[in-house]
C-alpha cells in the first residue's frame, strides 16, 4: 500500500501530491518534485514541521505517513 503526501514548493506556493512506497528515499522525493518544477535537486531540502528530512532516510524511517504536507525548500546551505 502506497503512502500519498503533497510537496509543497516553498518559493512558488505550488503543491504536488505524491504516492510513495516505504522504501523510497526523501532523496527520491526532492529529485520527482525538482523535476516536475525543473529545478535542480541538489539545491533543495525537505522539511516536515520543523524539522529538515535526511535525504538518505527512507520514507519509513523519516516517518511519512499518509497526507502528511512536506515543503521543499532551497537548501540553507547552498546546493
Amino acid at each position: 500500500m502506497g503512502i500519498r503526501i503533497v510537496v509543497r514548493n516553498a518559493t512558488l506556493g505550488a503543491t504536488l501530491k505524491m504516492d510513495l512506497a516505504p522504501n523510497e528515499t526523501i532523496y527520491d522525493i526532492i529529485e520527482s518534485a525538482a523535476e516536475f518544477w525543473k529545478k535542480d535537486p541538489r539545491a533543495y531540502v525537505l522539511r516536515k514541521g520543523k524539522s529538515l528530512l535526511s535525504a538518505k532516510d527512507t520514507v519509513m524511517e523519516a516517518n511519512i505517513m499518509n497526507e502528511d504536507v512536506l515543503e521543499l525548500l532551497p537548501d540553507p546551505e547552498g546546493g
